[in-house]
């Protein structure tokens, strides 16, 4: 399960005074130790009661203006603008009973939903029992094949209730979401590298534990596919090149599924890669060949003449 850190004391702080701390002390979120160690920092502003409020009424006031770099939806509001380091937000846990789910469900909150994270954070309960998890403990060494298995090992179901705080370590910490007993809130510091979009987070099937799906897609990966569409033939062949060349496995297993889908020397190009070093890439080529030999099993026997 996460790292419980003890939240120590200390009077509390402004959301000002947070982003002083975590912008002076050097720290860093790569490292669980050092990252740890900001908690009790986060810990002093979830003992601020008004601050939250504040913020809310403010960004009402002027129709969401800071929210302008908030990914993730209605169910967080972001607290200042990420830096290279971190972003700070509150995060929304309705109750099942709440209307919000009633109406729209569980999904836009990845209730029971077994994920893992590519990124560590620290999190402290602020409002509310706090939302319920179960925990599971995963060592991370998967290249993200569907129904690989994902070795999870259960921990305990606990609630994140107030105060509380703990560091989620990015591939270590996997946890399936339940609703709070009431609507709840929490504070998170999300901890930022330049490499994390290239960190895959994972969804799993933990009743057959293993890998159910690869979450993490960048802009880049969706671009490739694009050039293979609308760019023609140097779409297709950028695609083939990247397949054989860029450095991340995802990239080149994303850009050997769209040049071959688009149909460029396609048994040639799964044939070289399926001696490629990750079992990611191989697998793409081998489901390329497959797919082939079938095709090319089902044209000759269309051209078999008839008794």
């Amino acid at each position: 399960m996460p790292r419980v850190i003890a939240p120590g004391g200390g009077a509390a702080i402004t959301l000002d005074d947070l982003i002083e701390a975590l912008e002076a002390e050097r720290w860093d979120p790569r490292d669980e130790d050092s990252f740890a160690a900001m908690g009790p920092w986060l810990a002093r502003l979830g003992r601020n009661r008004s601050f939250l409020a504040d913020l809310a009424i403010a960004e009402l006031e002027q129709r969401f203006a800071g929210q302008r770099d908030n990914r993730y939806g209605a169910q967080v509001l972001m607290l200042g603008r990420p830096s290279a380091r971190f972003a700070i937000r509150a995060a929304f846990w309705p109750a099942s009973d709440d209307a919000v789910v009633k109406a729209g469900g569980t999904a836009p909150f990845f209730y029971d939903l077994p994920h893992d994270h590519n990124f560590s954070f620290l999190t402290v309960g602020y409002l509310g029992p706090g939302y319920w998890s179960d925990y599971y403990r995963f060592d991370g060494a998967v290249a993200g094949l569907p129904d690989e298995p994902a070795r999870l090992v259960y921990d305990a179901r606990e609630r994140l209730s107030p105060g509380r705080l703990l560091l989620y370590r990015a591939h270590h910490d996997v946890h399936v979401q339940r609703p709070p007993d009431r609507f709840s809130v929490s504070l998170n510091v999300l901890g930022a590298t330049p490499a994390q979009g290239w960190r895959t987070q994972y969804r799993f099937d933990t009743a057959r534990n293993v890998v159910a799906q690869a979450m993490t897609v960048t802009g880049s990966e969706a671009l490739v596919t694009l050039a293979t569409r609308l760019g023609g033939e140097a779409g297709v062949a950028l695609a083939a090149d990247l397949s054989l060349r860029h450095p991340h496995p995802r990239m080149r297993a994303t850009a050997l599924r769209a040049a071959t889908a688009a149909g460029h020397d396609r048994i040639a190009l799964a044939e070289r890669a399926i001696d490629d070093p990750s079992p990611l890439v191989a697998d793409v080529a081998r489901r390329v060949l497959t797919h082939a030999g079938e095709s090319r099993s089902r044209s000759e026997a269309s051209a078999l003449p008839d008794a």
